[in-house]
């Protein structure tokens, strides 16, 4: 008797050999949306500028994209520092 709710199976019954992503298509896949998602973010930051909606003074600004700018400064290092640089310690 044939069961009417299984999915029919269409060509061969082999499965199919994966593709293995590489590296360079891994990254690629997980960059582009992280990035998006930073823009996105300075974005909506940029909304809090608007003096009809909130009050703010310099110090506060300058507190805010200074701690972003080290964020930033700091993932740029991470891909321009080789792991030896990073680690290595004198006195």
């Amino acid at each position: 008797m044939v069961d009417k709710n299984k999915p029919k199976v269409i060509g061969s019954n082999k499965p199919k050999a994966e593709v293995k992503e590489t590296k360079v298509q891994t990254f690629k896949r997980i960059v582009e949306p992280r990035v998006k998602a930073v823009l996105s973010k300075i974005r909506i930051l940029g909304n809090c500028s608007n003096r009809n909606n909130y009050e703010y003074t310099t110090e506060q600004v300058v507190k805010i994209f200074s701690k972003i700018q080290e964020s930033l400064d700091n993932a740029m290092n991470s891909f321009t520092k080789s792991k030896k640089e990073i680690e290595t310690f004198e006195l």
